[in-house]
C-alpha cells in the first residue's frame, strides 16, 4: 500500500538546517514492529506516523519513534507535525490566521498553535501537556566530567548543578561553563539513554547567535540518537531547571535555546513560561519548520 510521507527541518526557518524530521502521513494499519523498522529506515532522530485521533474533535493521533524506540512525547516531532498537518489541511486558512491543532500521543492530548506570519517559515507552538517535574538526584559533577570527557571545573556556573528534570521524557542536565567547554563534550564516552535512562542535556550560558539565552547540546545513543540537533522535550523539562536555578519573577518569559552548531544543524528553539505566585503556570516550546521533501513508501 502507498503511504505518502514529508520530511521538515524543525526549529530553523531555512532548510538543511536544524532538526531532520520525516512524518508518514497515511500509517492507519502499521503495526508497531513495521514502524519500528520504517523509523530505522529514516534514521532520523524522530519519523512520526500520523494516525486517526481517538477523538474526532482532534487534529490527529501521533506515534513518535526513535530508530531504537517509541517515545510518549518529543518536542521537533509535535512542533513539525503541526506545521505540516495545518499547511496540508487547511493552507488558504492559515495564510490569513493562526490555527489551533491538538496532536494525541502517548502522554495525552497537546494544544499546538500553527501560525499564520506573512513573508515568514511555517512555525508552531505547543503547550506542554505536563510541566516538568524533579525526578531525582544528578550523578556528582566528578563522575560526569569524566562521562563526558570534560575536567570538573567545566561543570556548573553561577548556582547551576546537574540536575534531572522530566517533561514526559527524562533528561539528565548538565551546566557547563564555557563554550570551549561544551565543544570538547564527547558524545561515545556512554550510551546516554540506555535501558530506560534519561538522554544527557548539556548548557551553557555562552552563546554563539546574539539574543539567545542558552547553548546546548543532547546525546541519547541509547535511544539510537548519537547527539540530536534539537530536542523540544528536553526544553520542555528545562523550564523546571530555569525555575530552579534562577527564580525568574512573575510574568511571562522567552527564552532562546540555540542547539546543534556543533553539528553544523543550528537550530533556535523558543521556551516560554507563565509565572505567577512564584510558580509555573503553563509553558510553550516552539518554533520554525519548513518542508523538505515529500514522498511514497510502498509497502
Amino acid at each position: 500500500m502507498p503511504r505518502r510521507f514529508y520530511t521538515l527541518d524543525v526549529f530553523t526557518d531555512v532548510a538543511l538546517a536544524g532538526n531532520p524530521l520525516a512524518v508518514v502521513i497515511d500509517a492507519a494499519g502499521l503495526d508497531d514492529a513495521t514502524m519500528q523498522r520504517i523509523a530505522r529506515e529514516f534514521n532520523l532522530s524522530e519519523t512520526v506516523f500520523v494516525l486517526p485521533p481517538a477523538n474526532a474533535v482532534n487534529s490527529a493521533a501521533l506515534r513518535i519513534f526513535t530508530p531504537y524506540r517509541e517515545l510518549p512525547f518529543a518536542g521537533h516531532p509535535t512542533v513539525g507535525t503541526a506545521v505540516l498537518l495545518a499547511h496540508l489541511l487547511a493552507r488558504d486558512l492559515l495564510a490569513t490566521q493562526d490555527l489551533r491543532v491538538v496532536l494525541e500521543e502517548k502522554i495525552g492530548e497537546v494544544v499546538c498553535v500553527a501560525r499564520h506570519r506573512q513573508g515568514q517559515a511555517m512555525a508552531a507552538y505547543l503547550t506542554l501537556p505536563r510541566l516538568p517535574e524533579r525526578l531525582g538526584d544528578a550523578p556528582a559533577p566528578e563522575a560526569l566530567a569524566q562521562d563526558l570527557g570534560l575536567e570538573t571545573a567545566d561543570i556548573g556556573f553561577r548556582n547551576h548543578v546537574p540536575s534531572l528534570y522530566g517533561a514526559g521524557t527524562p533528561n539528565l542536565f548538565v551546566p557547563v561553563a564555557t563554550l570551549d567547554a561544551i565543544a570538547r563534550a564527547k558524545p561515545d564516552r556512554k550510551l546516554w539513554g540506555a535501558d530506560g535512562g534519561p538522554a544527557v542535556y548539556l548548557y551553557c550560558p555562552e552563546v554563539v547567535r546574539p539574543g539567545s539565552d542558552y547553548h546546548a547540546r543532547m546525546f541519547a545513543s541509547g535511544w539510537g540518537v548519537f547527539e540530536d540537533p534539537a530536542t523540544g522535550s528536553a526544553v520542555a523539562a528545562f523550564a523546571g531547571v530555569i525555575m530552579a536555578f534562577e527564580a525568574p519573577p512573575d510574568s511571562e518569559h522567552m527564552h532562546i535555546i540555540e542547539q546543534g552548531f556543533e553539528m553544523g544543524r543550528p537550530s533556535l528553539i523558543s521556551l516560554g513560561l507563565d509565572i505567577q505566585g512564584g510558580a509555573l503556570r503553563w509553558a510553550t516550546v516552539g518554533g520554525s519548520a519548513v518542508i523538505v521533501s515529500e514522498g511514497t513508501l510502498h509497502l
